[in-house]
């Protein structure tokens, strides 16, 4: 599994001869409705020409449904396995073509090239908001999406992790350092990633006191093997 880190919560994940990608903000379009959350890092296109094969939305919001990056996505041909959340999925499913969207709510499961897609909850300002587990190559990943800190959140992560990739800027209805910090020592993840920080503020993941932590670095691999934390 190879896992690359787009900024803010964008994650690209290869594996089984898929591309998936989860929540990909390669814009500045949030800057025009909220100037002071411009981007701190350009925009590296390369990822912009990728051609994925599952798209994931976690919910409706600017910097994860963003038109200005999907449109270079939603291209003729692409064929993609849209899996939104149920305010995304209404909105996406616009872009008509040839990509099967799936509304995934949480508990729902999709199955394709031997990788499986589980939703699970997410307590956050869009209500239809998930978290998805993703299980490859015999390892689980959680990526929560924007959430709140929740003990309901643990209900659907039982079970180990490789990584979990977490929201820890504490702002927009999502978890600060210290409750994500809460959430990483009541799961069973062998690295915790923080997300969600860098972009639009001078955050930094190295704040996260868990022991397990591995800060990325945007537009580069994720080293989940060896030293966890730098």
């Amino acid at each position: 599994m190879k896992v690359t880190y787009l900024g803010q919560a964008g994650l690209l994940f290869e594996t089984n001869g898929l591309k998936i990608v989860v929540d990909p903000y390669l814009s500045d379009s949030v800057a025009k409705v909220n100037p002071k959350n411009w981007r701190r890092v350009p925009v590296d296109e390369r990822f912009l020409q990728i051609k994925p094969d599952v798209l994931i939305c976690t919910h409706d919001h600017l910097d994860h449904l963003d038109p200005e990056t999907l449109e270079h996505y939603f291209v003729p041909g692409a064929k993609m396995t849209v899996l939104a959340s149920a305010n995304g999925w209404a909105k996406l499913r616009q872009y008509g073509g040839d990509n099967n969207y799936v509304l995934f709510d949480r508990h729902t499961e999709w199955t394709q090239n031997e990788v499986r897609f589980i939703a699970v909850k997410a307590v956050h300002s869009d209500v239809t908001a998930i978290g998805v587990i993703i299980e490859a190559e015999g390892k689980r990943y959680y990526i929560s999406g924007d959430t709140l800190y929740s003990r309901d959140l643990l209900e659907d992560l039982e079970g180990s992790f490789e990584a979990a990739f977490m929201p820890v800027n504490g702002v927009g209805n999502n978890m600060n350092m210290a409750d994500a910090a809460r959430l990483a020592g009541q799961l069973d993840a062998k690295y915790i990633v923080p997300v969600h920080v860098g972009l639009f503020d001078e955050l930094s993941g190295q704040d996260l006191q868990v022991s397990n932590r591995v800060v990325p670095e945007i537009y580069h691999e994720i080293c989940l093997s060896g030293e966890a934390s730098k």
